[in-house]
Order: structure tokens, then sequence, then C-alpha cells
């Protein structure tokens, strides 16, 4: 029905919009330099400021032809069940088949205070299996689960879309029930080679309980990337972004507790001056001076990504492959500024991994 999407590299990916924005049409050129330099995919988190998903997701089908775009991510009970799955048969669609769906969990603390139910393993696999049943055109009368009870559920007989959907999150229990249920995951930004290595050991075993043919789950390694750039760009794309994962509770916790990072450290970053003065998330709010007060709290060990040089950064992107990661999706940089470490990832890209390889995600 649709072509098997082919850039010049299917296993990078790219966050369009990384972190808050007042200026959403940046993604616009973003996703365009990011095509013609053959990059396979371009991620976008939902932000409830000026990052509503399928807006976002829309004008990027709109300016591109190649590229696979996917929220990383919504979350299963923002909508009603058929608004999600309309939103993703239409930007199928509208993609010519270039449309991925990534959904998180988030935490119950997150969603109590909203009146929301929190996506337990139950509702996702449920939401799953009403999502590939809707867009295949299914009409489901008399529909109860832990989701809600329906009179009727459809969208249209005449659709047939196969839309990949993705997990995004790090928790281990969760990524073995993504081995189960989805196409593909998103790990998280700094996890450790081992952390990675754990991950798809996870993934790996939910596909084994599953019946699965191993391999089945594509997961991709959000990378952070800040390639020759200056203190204050690093304290915004790595330090920012870091301390802001450790401020939220459970958030940070989980992120501490699978990396084997001591949580006595966390315990007195969280209850630091410098942290406690920003007034919130740091990545959003802070000065560069109380950026810089904030780094002192977080050992260096603590930041797994792609910094120095183009070659460096390119080494260090091979480790996510030796590691187990399928793809990599690159964070922090833009397109502009991550080309150079394209250059040199070419001169010691592992291509045989990647034969045959679409730009589909998962």
């Amino acid at each position: 029905m649709y072509p098997d999407y082919q850039s010049k590299f299917p296993e990078l990916g790219f966050y369009g919009l990384p972190g808050h924005t007042r200026t959403p049409r940046d993604i616009l050129k973003q996703v365009q330099d990011a095509e013609a330099l053959g990059i396979g995919n371009v991620m976008i988190s939902e932000r409830a400021d000026y990052k509503e998903i399928a807006a976002i997701c829309g004008a990027v089908a709109a300016v591109t032809s190649e590229i696979f775009i996917g929220t990383s991510a919504t979350n299963l009970n923002k909508r009603h069940p058929t608004v999600t799955a309309s939103m993703c048969s239409t930007l199928n669609r509208l993609s010519e088949g270039r449309f991925a769906l990534g959904l998180a969990k988030g935490t119950p603390q997150m969603w109590k205070p909203r009146g929301m139910i929190h996506p337990t393993y139950e509702r996702e696999r449920e939401f799953i299996d009403l999502m590939r049943r809707l867009w295949k055109g299914e009409t489901i009368t008399g529909y109860e689960s832990s989701l809600g009870k329906y009179d009727i559920l459809s969208i249209a007989p005449y659709l047939d879309e196969d839309v990949p959907i993705l997990y995004v999150g790090f928790g281990p229990k969760s990524l073995e029930h993504a081995g189960r249920v989805y196409d593909g995951t998103h790990l998280h930004t700094f996890m450790g080679d081992k952390a990675l290595r754990d991950a798809v050991a996870a993934v790996r075993a939910g596909e084994q309980a599953a019946g699965r043919k191993p391999g089945t789950v594509k997961n991709w390694s959000v990378f952070a990337t800040a390639c020759d750039v200056s203190e204050e760009v690093y304290l915004k794309y790595i330090i920012a972004r870091l301390a802001t994962y450790l401020q939220i509770p459970g958030y940070g916790d989980m992120l501490v507790e699978i990396n084997g990072w001591d949580h006595e450290i966390l315990k007195a970053f969280r209850t630091s001056d410098a942290v406690r003065s920003v007034g919130g998330l740091i990545d959003s709010v802070a000065t560069t001076q109380q950026m810089a007060e904030v780094e002192k709290l977080i050992p260096q060990a603590w930041r797994p990504a792609a910094v120095g040089n183009a070659r460096e950064c390119a080494e260090a992107w091979v480790t996510q492959f030796d590691a187990g990661a399928d793809g990599i999706i690159i964070h922090a940089s833009t397109p502009e500024e991550f080309a150079p470490v394209l250059s040199e990832y070419e001169k010691i890209r592992p291509a045989h991994l990647f034969e045959g390889r679409t730009n589909r995600p998962g």
C-alpha cells in the first residue's frame, strides 16, 4: 500500500524540538535538514505548551517525503480511543505510511491530580489491541475492558493502516512488557552501557515469553549529543536535561536505579540550594549561572552522552550498537549541529548491521 522508505541512515533518528519550545515552526527546517542528511526518523515529544503532537506531526508530514515521523511520546489516556485511532490513521495517510505511535506511561502522581487513570500494563495491552483493530476498519460493539465500557467503537470500515507502536520508557518490568506487545522501544537518555544492555535483555525476555520471533522489537537508544559546543551550550544540552530528569520524583529515582548510581547523591542533589533555588524545572527556567552550580552536583559518570569533537561523538554513537541498540535517536542537537558527527560516523558505521533496513522504526 505504501512504499518501503529507505534513507541513507535508517538506523538513525533525532528528537525534533528537544525540550520546551516557543517556536514550533523550527521543526520544519529541522526535519528538512535531517531528511537531506539521510536520517531515517524524527521523534517528537508532546508537551502542554506549543507542542501538541498531532499538529506538529501533521506539519512535518507536509514538508517531508521519506523520513518516518513518530510521537515520543503521547499517552493512551489523554484522548477517547477513537480520537487517538483517527489521529494516527490520518497522520499515516497524510504522510503516506510514515507515522509511528509512541506511548509513554507517566506516573500515578502525574495523572491523579488531572483526574486521569494511570496506564497499567493491562490497559496498555488492551489499548494496543484496540488500536490495531480500529486501524483495520473493524466496528466493535459492546466493548468492555479496563479501558472502559463502550456501546460502539469504530472509525470507518474502509481503513487499512499498519502503524507501528513504540513504548517510550526504561523501567525493567515495563520493557519486558514492551517485548510482549509493542513493535519497538525508545529507551532513555543517559543510560550507561550496562543499563542499555539490561534494557534490551528485558525486551528480548518479553519477546520470548510471548512466543515472538527474537528481534521482533526494535530498540532505540535515545542519545544526547553535543559536538564542539561551548560551555554554555553544554550546560543546556547535557546538564539541564539530565538535571530535570533527576528532579522529578519517581522518574529520577528509576534512572538512578537502572544505572546503579548512588541514591544518596540523588538525595543531596534534590535538597541542595542550587537545585531548590531554581524554582521550577531546570531545563525550562534555570539561568546559565544556575545550571553551572547544578553541574557541580552531578558526577561525571552520570553523564553518558556523545560529547567532544565530531570523531569522538561518532565513536560514542557506535558504542550504542555495541551495547545492543538497533537504532539511535539523537537528542539535544539539531541536524545542523550534528551534521559534522554524521560525516565521521559514515567512516566507521557498522553497515553490515543495517543491510535491507527501512526507516520503519518498529
